[in-house]
């Protein structure tokens, strides 16, 4: 017997705002049944859990302990740039000068992600 992952949940104080920003970074609507003032919102990922987003009163106070890595289809200093243009902020540059590494971001609710290299920079650096 095994449980399957159906929903990634993210507790926030706009579900529809924030959803919207994980629209932008994933490239996947949200539910065509969300709207402004929807207190739970959803993108459907394929072929992967959901992110569901729900609208919880408190602010968040901490650290995440569950977080998304993202891999980009293009270059990660790319998607790091573009995700900042969305309303990402910088919490952490972990790249290296060898060109390992990562950068860790926040969203506009302050939960933190990272971003790592794409796969032709991490075949390229293991050349």
């Amino acid at each position: 017997m095994a449980s399957t992952v159906t929903n990634i949940a993210i507790d926030c104080a706009d579900a529809y705002r924030l959803a919207q920003f994980w629209a932008g970074v994933t490239g996947h609507p949200l539910d065509p049944e969300d709207g402004p003032g929807s207190e739970e919102t959803e993108i459907m990922l394929p072929g992967g859990p959901a992110l569901y987003f729900n609208q919880v009163p408190e602010p968040k106070s901490v650290k995440n302990r569950l977080h998304l890595c993202l891999r980009p289809d293009t270059s990660r200093d790319a998607e790091v740039q573009r995700l900042m243009e969305l309303g990402a902020t910088l919490v952490a540059d972990l790249r290296k000068p060898d060109g390992w590494g990562w950068v860790v971001l926040a969203d506009p609710e302050g939960n933190e992600f990272c971003v790592l290299l794409a796969e032709s920079e991490r075949a390229a650096l293991s050349a």
